[in-house]
């Protein structure tokens, strides 16, 4: 990946896509962003970002936005939030953004879930478990998806996000008893990290702030070279 890589960015209007965006910008990337909405459209093309309209849960928006520029070298997914006509995007919109970059020869494809998912559930307190269960299973439909795929993967799971600036304290581990919380823009850090460092290929991560990290756990932390 050099600074002029072209990474395609889905999720990019609001949260952690959004710092995502400021990030790939402040690297010098060549970012295209994928937009359901136009409201955040003047800003990201402000910021020299190429947006193209589509909607996730639509498997031909996502292949034709994808089909429409320079090769692509990597896509970030941060899609998921509310239904829209009973269809989540978690898992739907997130697999056809997998599909789609397939189809266009992406190598590396890296996809922010959340923590609870998967392997990482008994980190969670079970009645916030209980509360989340359907948006994380829809996740890690999506993870599983993802990592059959065959392109370079890395899952990256955030802890509860806070949004306030970085504080520069965000790590990955793949240990999956850890759990805590991250401020949105250091996720958008380890991210925009893990998609220049090969110790991130093919890794299941979970992101917290090691100054937020619930309990006294050891644990090992993943070194981003």
């Amino acid at each position: 990946m050099t600074d002029k890589s072209h990474i395609f960015l889905a999720g990019a209007s609001r949260g952690v896509g959004l710092e995502i965006a400021k990030c790939l910008v402040a690297q010098n990337m060549q970012v295209t962003a994928l937009l359901r909405s136009p409201e955040t459209r003047t800003e990201l093309e402000a910021m020299g970002i190429k947006v193209m309209t589509g909607d996730a849960l639509d498997a031909a928006d996502v292949e034709a936005a994808m089909a429409c520029g320079e090769p692509i070298q990597a896509v970030i997914s941060t899609v998921g939030g509310l239904p829209k006509d009973g269809e989540r995007a978690d898992y739907l919109g997130n697999k056809n953004l997998i599909d789609a970059a397939v189809k266009a020869g992406v190598k590396k494809f890296i996809l922010v879930s959340s923590i609870g998912s998967g392997n990482t559930a008994a980190a969670l307190p079970p009645q916030a478990l209980e509360t989340l269960r359907p948006v994380l299973i829809e996740k890690e439909k999506a993870e599983n998806h993802l990592i059959a795929s065959g392109m370079i993967y890395t899952v990256i799971r955030p802890g509860g996000l806070k949004s306030e600036p970085a504080t520069g304290n965000g790590v990955l581990t793949e240990d999956c008893r850890v759990a805590g919380t991250i401020h949105r823009a250091d996720v958008a850090d380890l991210v925009c990290r893990c998609l220049v460092s090969d110790a991130a290929n093919n890794k299941v991560l979970s992101a917290v702030d090691k100054q937020m990290v619930y309990g006294n756990l050891e644990y090992e932390v993943l070194g981003l070279k």
